[in-house]
């Protein structure tokens, strides 16, 4: 792990984050991983949150450390509240104050009808997205309150705006986490901290590719270029490059907005 960084160095236009640490959650693979790239690019220092696969957070960490930041990993099951809390104790300790967190660890749900669905489902949904982004901004806070700047992005989806049939524990859940975001951008302002929302629409990645195969019987989803915008599916770092623009001085006097990412619907 190279040095903590000098802060007594203002940040260079190559690179406007220098000096400043992220923690993003579900770091380690699909858009978590692209947005812990897109940071480290602007000299950020990135903390990746992963939940089991050790193997795709080790080697998200090897890349990051190649552009010269400091990078490491954390195994925190985040729809635990003690485990999210942990984290960001742990991340505090390893690397100092956060200036900048990226609550993007998710799952979907089953695709049932609200008569279908058991609580326990409803319950783990609204954990994974919703508490454990409460927990990390109760455990951080307090320090990032102390920096010149602080980001929180909140990654959500178009889903809370199409509530769609079959998809009530996802759409509640992350119709939570914008109001969690939104009442942050109020709260926070007098801070110096920005909260943003980005939500996607379908984007390539593992979870992606599931929800197409079950909901569509798409076995391969680069088959949805065709009739997708711009003749693509969503990729993570179409999602990456506006989290890196909301956290750039560019967007210094932006917060309170939810920004989305479907090629326009």
């Amino acid at each position: 792990m190279t040095p903590p960084p000098d802060l007594s160095s203002p940040a260079s236009p190559e690179q406007p984050l220098a000096g400043r640490t992220a923690l993003v959650t579900g770091g380690g693979r699909g858009i978590g991983r692209a947005i812990a790239l897109a940071l480290a690019g602007d000299g950020c220092d990135v903390a990746v949150n992963y939940r089991r696969d050790a193997e795709a957070a080790g080697a998200t960490v090897a890349d990051l450390e190649t552009l010269g930041v400091r990078a490491a990993a954390y195994a925190a099951s985040v729809d635990d509240p003690a485990a999210a809390a942990g984290l960001g104790r742990a991340v505090l300790e390893d690397l100092g104050p956060v200036d900048l967190l990226v609550c993007n660890a998710g799952i979907a749900s089953r695709g049932g009808t609200v008569a279908e669905t058991s609580l326990d489902e409803v319950d783990r949904l609204m954990r994974t997205h919703v508490y454990s982004a409460f927990q990390l901004c109760a455990v951080l806070l307090p320090a990032m309150r102390e920096r010149p700047r602080g980001d929180l992005v909140f990654i959500s989806s178009v889903a809370a705006r199409l509530m769609a049939a079959r998809s009530a524990p996802y759409t509640m859940a992350k119709v939570a986490l914008e109001s969690l975001a939104m009442t942050l951008a109020k709260e926070e302002r007098p801070h110096g901290i920005h909260a943003n929302v980005v939500a996607p629409g379908l984007v390539d990645t593992e979870m992606g590719r599931r929800l197409v195969r079950g909901a569509m019987g798409v076995e391969d989803i680069s088959t949805l270029d065709a009739t997708s915008p711009f003749g693509r599916v969503c990729r993570p770092e179409d999602v990456a490059a506006v989290v890196r623009f909301l956290v750039s001085p560019a967007a210094g006097y932006v917060t309170g907005q939810i920004v989305s990412v479907d090629g326009g619907g």
